[in-house]
């Protein structure tokens, strides 16, 4: 396993523990979902997957197949928060960090690829 990809890991994980969590009942993230007018089992149901790709980024320090399909989730979840950002009509500079967050899952996924299907 490639540093880049442990680097990567990490920041991916811990930053989407964070969020993921704060989906469960920041008032700024329900407020957002309201604003994207999505319900709020969504905004539940979001928040569970981060975290659950966040674990196994993690985890796929130690088992790449882990880290590729942590890659795979967090690419298809910022696949949906651009289109979201898209549907309402948010400028560039709202969906920076989808982008950028997609790009590093893409990453994480590309180098890991070979252990996915393990």
């Amino acid at each position: 396993m490639s540093i880049l990809s442990i680097v990567l890991q990490v920041i991916l994980g811990l930053g989407f523990l964070m969020f993921g969590f704060m989906k469960f009942g920041s008032k700024q993230m329900v407020e957002g979902f309201k604003n994207y007018g999505y319900p709020g089992a969504f905004r539940v149901f979001t928040g569970l997957i981060e975290v659950i790709a966040g674990v196994l980024v993690i985890a796929g320090i130690w088992s790449e197949g882990f880290a590729a399909w942590g890659g795979l989730l967090i690419v298809v979840t910022m696949i949906g928060a651009i289109m979201t950002h898209i549907k309402i009509n948010d400028q560039l500079k709202q969906m920076l960090m989808p982008i950028i967050l997609l790009i590093l899952g893409l990453v994480v996924l590309l180098i890991n690829y070979g252990s996915l299907f393990e």
